[in-house]
């Protein structure tokens, strides 16, 4: 293929002292196009003025601040566009909000580098790492997010090619005056410079990502088609460098499955690939402490997101509606119906439309659990660690001391198997302390030391010697469907609208504050802000029309689902999320309300 970032043959573009490889071999044409030349100023010499930002901002040395303002809409650069979004008010509020935009002929990059979705936004990352890895000043600021390959405003490459980078630029000012030149050198300097730089990608250093996500596309669809839930490879890295470095660790133990559930795949660029596939069902996986069970675990949550080249977890995969479920002492539940978990409450409330303002860890796991299944999550992710011990178990001697009928909840124990069997919903559940769902287990898997061991086998051997409990159900039904009553979610305080991120925490929507701590699956603050702006969105589009079901208008939701849309909704930072995280916020919401 002409100019392919497969084909060994392609001669390595020559790069010159300043910016990207002189010459792209364009599939079009056959022939080497040379690149402009580019101005370090990045001035335009044109009687427009607004073609001349350079000039336009040294005028305006020393003027008020507010004066930054004028400058709103699109200027033209040698080599690409500026728009200037949004400008802050003073030089202490939050950056001012500005994008650089390349078209095709401008970005020159190979065709099939952006051939697919999943080649466009693996290179939309790098772009932006590259970016801000360029960048020589503190004052423009890139959201190149983490160690996730997910769509970000803050980089995206269109379909025919062009690019636009949407960065945060500081104004710089002296006191609440201009300094017209030091924003000059800014904004068509440094920040067109980074832009140039950025798109200079060596052949092999793109190949590498390009070949990566491929490869995952193609795992993801062989997993499906061998209908598996999770597919974990030999030589992953699981470990991550501490519990705010979420780099792979130097010197961890790399994942090796068993044998007995070892499967082995194909991909396009890596070729055969061996890994332990999680069959449908209910998986155990068991072990001492600090043997590596959690971090099996917190690997599969992360697995419903791509992760860029030498996380440790590329080839880590699970079901797109995998959904990690856990206990949250005091979050507010509206409606939902947990009858299958809670039942004949002394208080006489009917559980099938439950709710509190103060939920324990119990009802509010069993919530949790609901609300992911009405969504339609056909695998939960479960660890002890953060879930509600009496939710889960009940062992004999706590029957006979305090009967079924004195107790209002049922424990997943005794569900978890209905839920696989009936309904197609499989569990992969981290539990170290209760032997009892070795009678209910598919598959048991042990960590030790890092290591994974099948042990299935010793498990069900165990499970048939009698420990006396007796199972308190026998049948898990699926909940009743929601339809949200759209003037119970409102994002105005006043009459002004009012939505704001709180980094990873929550968000503020309205007069509420949601608390997200819990939905562990938010990669980070982006994300957050992603969410926000889908509630705005699922609001301002009439998703939320009072007639569709919930899980009915996050499915409409996520067909709608893209930068641009969210885009339109604010100039800002932010991370496209998955409908059940934003189901998850609208959940907890405390001015929820449900229409029956």
């Amino acid at each position: 293929m002409c100019g392919s970032a497969r084909d060994a043959d392609v001669p390595a573009p020559t790069r010159p002292a300043h910016g990207r490889p002189a010459g792209r071999l364009k599939c079009e044409t056959g022939v080497m196009k040379q690149r402009y030349d580019h101005h370090r100023s990045g001035r335009v010499q044109n009687k427009n003025p607004r073609h001349n930002l350079f000039n336009e901002l040294t005028s305006l040395e020393g003027a008020g601040y507010a004066r930054y303002k004028s400058l709103q809409g699109e200027w033209r650069l040698n080599a690409a566009t500026i728009e200037i979004l949004r400008v802050q008010s003073d030089p202490f509020a939050p950056p001012s909000r500005v994008s650089l935009r390349f078209t095709p002929d401008e970005a020159d990059l190979y065709e099939d580098w952006h051939s697919t979705p999943e080649r466009r936004r693996a290179l939309a990352v790098l772009l932006a790492k590259r970016f801000r890895k360029a960048l020589r000043s503190r004052d423009i600021r890139i959201d190149a997010g983490g160690q996730e390959i997910v769509s970000r405003s803050s980089c995206e490459v269109g379909e025919d090619g062009s690019v636009v980078f949407r960065v945060g630029v500081q104004m710089p000012g002296r006191g609440r005056r201009i300094a017209g030149k030091a924003a000059a050198r800014l904004l068509t300097e440094d920040l067109p410079d980074a832009g140039d730089s950025s798109l200079g990608v060596p052949d092999d250093e793109a190949r590498r990502w390009l070949h990566s996500a491929d490869d995952v596309a193609a795992l993801r669809s062989e997993v499906a088609q061998a209908g598996l839930v999770s597919f974990v490879a030999d030589g992953s890295m699981l470990a991550r460098r501490s519990g705010v470095d979420d780099r792979p660790m130097t010197d961890g133990v790399s994942f090796s499955s068993p044998e007995s559930l070892a499967v082995t795949l194909n991909l396009p660029h890596s070729g055969e690939i061996r890994g332990m596939g999680v069959r449908p069902g209910v998986t155990l996986i068991v072990g001492g402490g600090f043997h590596g069970k959690s971090t099996l675990l917190r690997a599969l949550e992360a697995g419903v997101y791509d992760h860029i080249p030498g996380d440790g977890r590329e080839f880590v995969v699970a079901s797109p509606d995998a959904v990690k479920v856990r206990s949250e002492d005091g979050r507010a539940v509206t409606d939902v119906d947990v009858h299958a978990f809670v039942d004949h409450l002394p208080s006489g409330d009917d559980t099938r439309t439950f709710s509190t303002e103060n939920a324990s860890g119990s009802t509010s796991q069993a919530a949790a659990t609901v609300e992911a299944l009405e969504i339609g999550s056909r695998l939960l992710l479960i660890d002890e660690d953060t879930s509600a011990t009496n939710l889960m178990i009940r062992d004999a001697r706590m029957q006979e001391l305090v009967s079924k009928d004195r107790e209002p909840l049922t424990p997943l124990v005794d569900l978890i198997r209905s839920l696989a069997d009936d309904h197609g919903v499989s569990t992969i559940l981290v539990m170290g302390g209760s032997g009892d769902y070795m009678d209910v287990a598919d598959r048991v898997v042990m960590m030790d030391a890092y290591h994974a061991h099948d042990v299935t086998e010793r498990a069900k051997s165990l499970a048939e010697k009698p420990t006396g409990r007796r199972a308190e159900a026998d049948a898990f039904s699926m909940p009743r469907p929601r339809v949200v009553d759209p003037g119970s979610v409102s994002a105005e305080v006043r009459g002004k609208k009012k939505v704001k991120a709180q980094g990873t925490d929550g968000i503020r929507f309205g007069e509420n504050d949601i608390d997200l701590r819990s939905v562990e699956q938010i990669t980070d603050p982006s994300m957050t802000n992603g969410i926000a702006l889908a509630m705005e969105l699922a609001l301002k589009e009439r998703i939320l029309d009072g007639d569709a079901t919930l899980a009915e208008a996050m499915e409409r939701l996520e067909k709608r689902l893209s930068a641009q849309a969210l885009e339109r909704i604010k100039n800002s930072d932010f991370a496209v999320p998955r409908k059940f995280e934003v189901a998850a916020a609208l959940n907890r919401l405390r001015s929820l309300r449900t229409r029956h």
